[in-house]
């Protein structure tokens, strides 16, 4: 305990800055640490940047600023508990040596973003991205929180859920479940993709028209990708997709789709500001009301039912294994949000 003291009172001494005046010192206060996190901590600057941010996401939904800050102020204590978990799962990336691999994935977002608008280096993209109001760090450090999120919780917790269920315990769920795999309705398409990224508009809209009649009086589709094409949008750059669900696609691309037999072309439409999208049904399944087992769909469904549990498990075994030290100024109103899961385990309730 005598350790753990020692080691909150040396993270809230660097927070604070001294300057010596002579035989005087001064203590400045730079920031406040709102808590410790094992060998981390969470700061008042922390706090403030991300209400900021919330509040800024409530007015572009259309709320006045004032309401918006209200309704942060009201869950500050759910957005520091939301900050505790999160460095958490930081920390949890870095001991498990996921880090090289986030930096990896964050970088080829940018190398993507750089390819499809044209830039030779990242001080472009950062310099084009800061002229439309967006702040590259911001992005970086959001696109990292997410990716952390996911590749912890999919390392750790997910494939273990995942392959836990044994061959006879999937069959009983299968059989006490049946009309959860019903066949579903699919459709497989190739994509012609022209991107806006360095072109006219107008320009690249005609393109697509003109391409769109060659095809439909029997030009080669495929040549014409080789050709014509950009790095696929909807597709991720592979170019075609096999058996998607129609219920998983959005109405920006089920619409489209919707009465295109096989081996015929949807109309040129826009897709996202992105630019001009062309696609050949290439194989459509019907639906059926007939019951299908299949492993990998009941692994699915079992993970996806039991995965929000689970969840709480992990975090609170996560808390329970860490050091966390909350500033007495805050821990009425973040404790109970906070550790409400383990508080509920030992009331039996």
């Amino acid at each position: 305990m005598v350790i753990r003291q020692f080691v909150f009172g040396l993270c809230i001494s660097l927070a604070l800055g001294l300057t010596a005046f002579g035989q005087e010192a001064e203590t400045k206060v730079v920031d406040e640490v709102i808590a410790v996190v094992n060998n981390g901590v969470i700061t008042l600057s922390q706090v403030r940047r991300e209400s900021k941010n919330a509040v800024d996401s409530y007015v572009q939904e259309g709320k006045k600023r004032e309401e918006a800050q209200a309704l942060v102020d009201a869950k500050q204590g759910e957005l520091i508990a939301s900050l505790i978990n999160e460095e958490l799962l930081m920390q949890r990336a870095k001991e498990g040596g996921f880090d090289s691999d986030i930096d990896a994935q964050i970088n080829q977002r940018f190398a993507n973003i750089m390819k499809e608008n044209n830039l030779k280096t990242i001080e472009e993209l950062y310099a084009a991205m800061e002229k439309t109001g967006i702040n590259p760090k911001d992005v970086r450090e959001n696109w990292r929180k997410q990716m952390v999120r996911d590749l912890v919780l999919q390392r750790d917790l997910q494939s273990k859920v995942y392959w836990e269920p044994s061959p006879k315990q999937l069959k009983e769920y299968y059989e006490k479940h049946k009309e959860k795999f019903t066949k579903q309705e699919t459709v497989s398409f190739s994509e012609l993709f022209l991107g806006f990224a360095g072109r006219d508009e107008a320009a690249v809209r005609e393109r697509a028209k003109l391409l769109y009649s060659l095809l439909r009086n029997g030009s080669d589709f495929d040549k014409i990708v080789k050709d014509e094409g950009d790095s696929g949008a909807i597709t991720n750059g592979v170019g075609k997709l096999e058996k998607v669900k129609v219920k998983d696609l959005t109405d920006k691309v089920a619409t489209p789709l919707k009465f295109i037999q096989v081996g015929q072309y949807t109309a040129p439409f826009e897709l996202d500001q992105l630019g001009m999208v062309i696609l050949r049904v290439d194989a459509r399944d019907a639906a059926s009301n007939d019951s299908v087992f299949d492993e990998a769909a009941v692994r699915m469904a079992l993970l996806n039912e039991r995965m929000p549990d689970e969840q709480k498990k992990y975090m609170s075994k996560l808390r329970d294994e860490s050091y966390i030290k909350i500033n007495d100024a805050y821990r009425p109103i973040v404790s109970p949000i906070l550790f409400a899961d383990e508080r509920k385990e030992k009331t039996g309730n």
